[in-house]
């Protein structure tokens, strides 16, 4: 199997077993995983959502950034969850057009760069998953309220920032995040598009959620599921 490395050259991961205490190489492995699931679950979803107010490809996109992943993770033996997260972000770059594949793909890049070559602490990963926000706003130019998948992102982010601040646990956290995300979701509904072909509509783009919120809030509820 491929041995990959992580990006600040450490060592093979030979930390305790997973313990869904911390994000570990398995525990943000089984992420990914659950995540391509799900993609493949609501991939027509996440087309029909998307063909109301945009290229119509999204579903089909994601999934077949998220099949190249999966791909590459079956010959991977990473060394820690930040070469996991790294090297799911630069498949779906490589291997998915349109506006997702870059935003996701940086956005997995960003979180994997900023985790730890150790298993990452509730905090530590809070930092991860503000870079990843960070390099999707960065790039798409997004912010809140303008009917794209940061309004999902957003405030899932906080509340994952609040659970840990409290002392709540990596699931604690990833569970206020994923109620947060859906929320952030269904809110898109009400917006008017001010970003991405979506914006061309106006008005007319009001009363269609937002495919990309829609993707974001599977991808906190598929870290809730594995790591609960």
């Amino acid at each position: 199997m491929e041995q990959d490395t992580p990006g600040a050259g450490t060592a093979p991961n030979t930390g305790p077993p997973t313990d869904h205490r911390t994000l570990d190489a398995p525990l943000a492995e089984a992420w990914i995983r659950a995540l391509a699931a799900a993609v493949d679950t609501h991939r027509q979803e996440l087309t029909d959502l998307d063909s109301a107010i945009g290229d119509g490809d999204h579903g089909s996109n994601l999934h077949r950034g998220f099949t190249a992943v999966l791909a590459v993770l079956d010959t991977l033996e990473p060394a820690d969850a930040g070469a996991v997260l790294g090297r799911t972000g630069s498949t779906l770059i490589s291997k998915v057009g349109g506006a997702s594949g870059p935003l996701y793909g940086s956005a997995f890049r960003a979180m994997g760069a900023a985790l730890p070559p150790s298993p990452a602490t509730p905090a530590e990963f809070a930092g991860a998953l503000a870079a990843g926000l960070a390099a999707v706003r960065q790039l798409g130019g997004a912010g809140p309220g303008d009917k794209t998948l940061v309004d999902a992102y957003t405030p899932a982010l906080a509340a994952f920032e609040q659970a840990v601040a409290a002392g709540g646990d990596l699931a604690g956290a990833a569970s206020a995040a994923a109620e947060a995300a859906e929320q952030g979701m269904r809110a898109t509904t009400a917006l008017q598009a001010r970003k991405g072909r979506a914006s061309y509509l106006g008005p007319r783009s009001i009363g269609h959620q937002d495919p990309g919120a829609t993707s974001t809030a599977l991808l906190f509820r598929t870290l809730a599921d594995v790591t609960g």
